[in-house]
C-alpha cells in the first residue's frame, strides 16, 4: 500500500515541516504591506512628504500602476521560467535582497525636500513594489507542489493568518516604542520614544521601513531552510527562458478548453483588484479624510488586523458550510457595500447625509467622534471578508483545476493577480485628479468588484477535467 502523500501538482507533498515552513513567506512579506504602503508610511508619504492629500493619493496611485504595468507585462514570463528551472528560492532571495533594500531607504524620505528628495522616494517604492509582487508570485508558485491535496486550504489560510499575525506584532511594537511614549502618561509607557526616536522630525514614521526590511529576511529563513525547491534543470539560461516562454503562450491558448476556469479568471482580475486596491487606500483616504496621526493610524492597523485574522477563520468556516464560490461571493458583496459607506462618510457626516457634526462623543484621545467611529467599526467588517475572500479564492482555484495541470493553472492565476495590478490605483488616480477628491477616487474602486462579482455568476464550482481540451 502506497502511503505517499501527493500535492496538488500531482508529486510527493513536502514534509509538515516543509508546507509548514512555507506559510513563514507571508509572515515576513505581509508586514511591510500592512505597514508601509497601509498604515503608516503611505499615509505620511502623502499627507506630508508630498504635503497634500488629494495629489499624494494620486501620486500613490500612479506609483503603483506603473509597478502593475511593468509586473503584467514581465511576471507571467518570469514565473514560467522559474517553472521551468525548477528553482523558485533564487528569485525569493533576489527579491527579498532588493526589498530589505529599499525598505532601509524609506528611513531618508522626509517632507520639504529634505533626505533623498521626492523624485528618489518615488522610484524606491516604485522598485520594491515591484519585487513585492514578484516575490508573491514565486512563493505562491511553491504551493501546489508542496501541500497535500486535503490540506491546501489550511495552509492557505495559515498563511495569511501568520501574515497578519507579524503585521499586528509589528505594529504593536512601533506604537509602544516609538509612536506613544511622549503623547500619553500611561504608567506602561517609556516617558520617550526608544532609540532616541525623535517625532517632530517624523522619525517613527520612517523607522517602519528598516524594521519591515529587517523583519522580512529572518522570516523568509524558513522558506530557504526547510521548504523543498524544485530541482535545477540542466538546460543552459537561455533555453529555459526560451522555454518558459513558449509554455506561457501554449497555457494561455489551451485556456480556451476550460471555460469554467477562464471565467473564473478573468472575473478575479476585476475583484481582486477592487478588494487589494480598497486595502492599499484605505489608511491614505482615512487620513486624508479626518486627519488622523500615525498613533491613530497604528491602533486603526492593529484593530484592522486583528479582525483580519478572524476573517481567514470565518472564511474557512464559511468555504466548508457553503462551498468555495458561495463564500467568494458573500466576501465580495460585503466588501463593495463596506467601501459604498465607507465613503459615505465625512468629519460630519455618515451615509452620506445624515449629518451628525464633529464633537466628540466620548472621553478618548482616538476615535472620538461619531464619524470616526462609524468609519473604524465598518472598516473592521472590511478586512474580515478581505481575507476571507482572498483566502477562498485560492481554494476554489484548486478546486476548479485540473489536477494534471494544477502548477499551470496556478501559473494562470498568478498572472490573474497581475496582469491588472494597475487598473486600481490607475482608476483611483485618475478619478481622484479628475475629480480632485479622495472621496470618488477611493469609491471608484467599488466598480471593479461588481463587475468582478457579475462575471462569477457564470462560474460553475466543478473540477475540470484534461479530457475537456480534446
Amino acid at each position: 500500500m502506497n502511503s505517499t502523500v501527493v500535492s496538488l501538482a500531482g508529486t510527493p507533498a513536502a514534509s509538515p515541516l516543509g508546507y509548514f515552513s512555507w506559510t513563514f513567506g507571508q509572515a515576513a512579506r505581509d508586514p511591510y504591506y500592512i505597514m508601509v504602503i497601509i498604515y503608516i508610511f503611505y499615509p505620511y508619504f502623502s499627507n506630508t512628504v508630498v504635503g497634500d492629500p488629494v495629489r499624494g493619493q494620486a501620486l500613490i496611485g500612479y506609483i503603483t500602476a506603473a509597478a502593475g504595468f511593468l509586473l503584467a507585462l514581465t511576471a507571467p514570463f518570469l514565473g514560467a521560467i522559474a517553472d521551468k528551472d525548477g528553482r523558485r528560492k533564487p528569485w525569493l532571495v533576489a527579491t527579498v535582497l532588493l526589498m530589505t533594500a529599499g525598505a532601509l531607504c524609506l528611513w531618508y524620505v522626509e517632507p520639504e525636500g529634505r533626505g533623498i528628495g521626492l523624485p528618489a522616494a518615488v522610484m524606491v517604492l516604485f522598485v520594491v513594489k515591484v519585487c513585492f509582487t514578484v516575490c508573491e508570485v514565486f512563493h505562491n508558485a511553491m504551493l501546489p507542489s508542496i501541500a497535500p491535496v486535503n490540506r491546501i486550504g489550511l495552509i492557505s489560510g495559515l498563511a495569511f493568518s501568520l501574515g497578519n499575525v507579524g503585521g499586528l506584532l509589528l505594529m504593536l511594537f512601533v506604537l509602544f516604542a516609538f509612536s506613544m511614549p511622549g503623547t500619553q502618561s500611561w504608567a506602561f509607557l517609556p516617558e520617550a520614544p526608544l532609540l532616541g526616536i525623535d517625532q517632530s522630525t517624523h522619525e517613527h514614521n520612517r523607522i517602519v521601513g528598516p524594521i519591515a526590511g529587517v523583519w522580512m529576511m529572518i522570516f523568509m529563513l524558513p522558506v530557504l531552510l526547510y521548504t523543498p525547491d524544485g530541482k535545477p534543470s540542466t538546460s543552459p539560461m537561455w533555453q529555459v527562458a526560451k522555454e518558459g516562454v513558449q509554455d506561457v503562450l501554449q497555457t494561455l491558448r489551451h485556456i480556451r478548453h476550460y471555460a469554467n476556469v477562464a471565467r473564473y479568471l478573468l472575473a478575479r482580475l476585476f475583484f481582486i483588484d477592487g478588494m487589494v486596491g480598497v486595502l492599499t487606500f484605505g489608511g491614505v483616504y482615512a487620513s486624508g479624510t479626518f486627519g488622523w496621526d500615525t498613533t491613530t493610524l497604528l491602533i486603526f492597523g492593529l484593530c484592522t488586523s486583528a479582525s483580519a485574522m478572524f476573517g481567514a477563520y470565518v472564511g474557512g468556516l464559511l468555504d466548508d458550510r457553503v462551498g468555495s464560490k458561495r463564500a467568494l461571493q458573500i466576501a465580495i458583496g460585503t466588501s463593495s457595500l463596506v467601501l459604498l459607506t465607507l465613503v459615505s462618510v465625512q468629519p460630519d457626516t455618515i451615509l452620506y447625509v445624515v449629518e451628525v457634526g464633529s464633537e466628540p462623543v466620548w472621553n478618548s484621545p482616538y476615535f472620538a467622534t461619531l464619524p470616526e467611529l462609524f468609519y473604524f467599526c465598518t472598516n473592521q467588517i472590511f478586512a474580515m471578508f478581505f481575507v476571507t475572500g482572498l483566502s477562498t479564492s485560492r481554494t476554489l482555484m484548486a478546486k476548479l483545476s485540473p489536477p494534471e495541470l494544477a502548477t499551470q493553472f496556478f501559473g494562470l492565476f498568478a498572472l490573474s493577480a497581475t496582469v491588472t495590478a494597475f487598473l486600481a490605483p490607475l482608476l483611483v488616480a485618475t478619478a481622484t485628479d479628475f475629480f480632485d477628491s479622495q472621496r470618488i477616487g477611493f469609491g471608484s474602486l467599488a466598480a471593479l468588484m461588481i463587475i468582478g462579482a457579475v462575471l462569477l455568476l457564470k462560474v460553475r464550482e466543478e473540477q475540470a477535467t484534461v479530457a475537456e481540451s480534446g
